[in-house]
């Protein structure tokens, strides 16, 4: 199968659309498949994609305004040529918003079957950054998965949300962990010395450091005594979050094994986001065996089972984030139970079987389309 992926973000990227499509890509030649991508140029230029397992097409991109991290692609005829040249069978869109509208029309245009991906909820970001804008957030959603022969969710909730805002043939994809880097092994003495010289109970947050991922909300959990909060991560909210969060350890941006080892040196980690439609942090957190605290909201939904695996929280509130970091510091027995049943809960969800699910959606849509031509 001659798959392309569109995508508005590929590493070195560092964010879950960007690391899905990679993953969608090495499961696709690891089954004999042959994808290519599609993605924005990074800031760097269109230099080797050292970490791509096929080939990728770079689109002339530039920064976001406010948020130089993000790339966004320009208009380019390279989107259809990509497609046509790689002879592709299906067309892939992740997490479609600006390169993925080229590519639906694309592969519209050329008759060729399209699946998307939703992965963002930019209905949440306009809220957040514009304090309105959800109706026009989700018309442009709604434009591009309609067209789609499928779309695919990663979450019941987000399922939920798609389709009640009219977009259909909505099915439920969720996200793989590799419970192989991400593990309780890795739990580093050392390191826990370096981040609590004192002995300190550490609770780890992960992820972009910007607004509407709301990590201002650990600031109760910062001032609880023996309690040492760390950040892992980069973004626009760094400089605030330095005073928000008086006392805490910031580890700036990191990946692979150095960040699993991280991961596995927490005793409790703490999701704040509202707006995930899945939360892959939360799944690398549980693989390693650590206790998680996340909204009850999006994706973590799916993910805590709460009283279980760890405790959702309402969105939003700083109390209840501390209570619940509180209540977990105070019983070194729960977090390891929760830590223990989080790692049996995520042991099944590999990349390798998850990655076989999709291929399974685009036989599906293959074979409609098919159907469809022999009428």
């Amino acid at each position: 199968m001659r798959v392309v992926i569109v995508t508005e973000s590929f590493p070195p990227d560092v964010n879950g659309v960007a690391h899905c499509a990679l993953q969608t890509a090495r499961h696709l030649v690891d089954r004999g498949h042959l994808p290519l991508v599609v993605a924005p140029a990074t800031a760097a230029g269109t230099g080797p994609d050292a970490e791509a397992p096929c080939p990728v097409v770079r689109v002339p991109s530039l920064p976001l305004p406010g948020y130089p991290q993000v790339r966004v692609a320009l208009p380019s005829r390279r989107v259809a040529a990509a497609i046509t040249e790689h002879g592709a069978d299906l067309v892939h869109l992740a997490s479609p918003f600006v390169l993925g509208v080229r590519g639906m029309a694309a592969a519209a245009k050329l008759g060729i079957p399209a699946v998307a991906v939703y992965q963002t909820d930019l209905a949440g970001y306009a809220r957040t950054y514009m304090g309105a804008g959800e109706t026009t957030a989700w018309r442009r959603i709604r434009s591009v998965h309609a067209a789609a022969d499928l779309t695919l969710a990663p979450s019941t909730a987000a399922r939920h949300d798609l389709e009640t805002h009219g977009i259909p043939r909505v099915k439920l994809w969720p996200r793989g962990v590799d419970t192989v880097r991400f593990r309780p092994d890795h739990r580093d003495e050392a390191l826990r010395r370096e981040l609590a010289p004192n002995g300190e109970l550490i609770v780890g947050y992960v992820g972009r450091l910007a607004p509407e991922k709301q990590v201002e909300l650990l600031a109760g959990a910062c001032g609880l005594e023996g309690v040492r909060v760390v950040v892992v991560g980069d973004g626009p909210s760094r400089a605030h979050l330095g005073e928000a969060l008086p006392g805490a350890v910031f580890l700036g941006r990191r990946t692979g094994d150095d960040l699993a080892r991280i991961f596995a040196s927490l005793d409790v980690f703490v999701h704040t986001g509202p707006f995930e439609t899945f939360c892959q942090t939360v799944q690398e957190a549980m693989a390693s065996g650590v206790p998680v605290v996340a909204p009850a909201a999006g994706g973590p939904l799916d993910l805590v089972a709460h009283g279980r695996t760890g405790l959702l929280v309402p969105p939003r509130d700083t109390a209840a984030v501390r209570d619940a970091v509180g209540s977990l510091a105070a019983d070194p027995a729960l977090r390891t139970a929760y830590g223990e049943a989080g790692r049996g809960m995520v042991e099944g969800r590999t990349w390798a079987a998850v990655g076989d699910r999709l291929i399974g959606h685009y036989a599906d849509v293959l074979a409609a389309r098919r159907l469809v031509v022999a009428a």
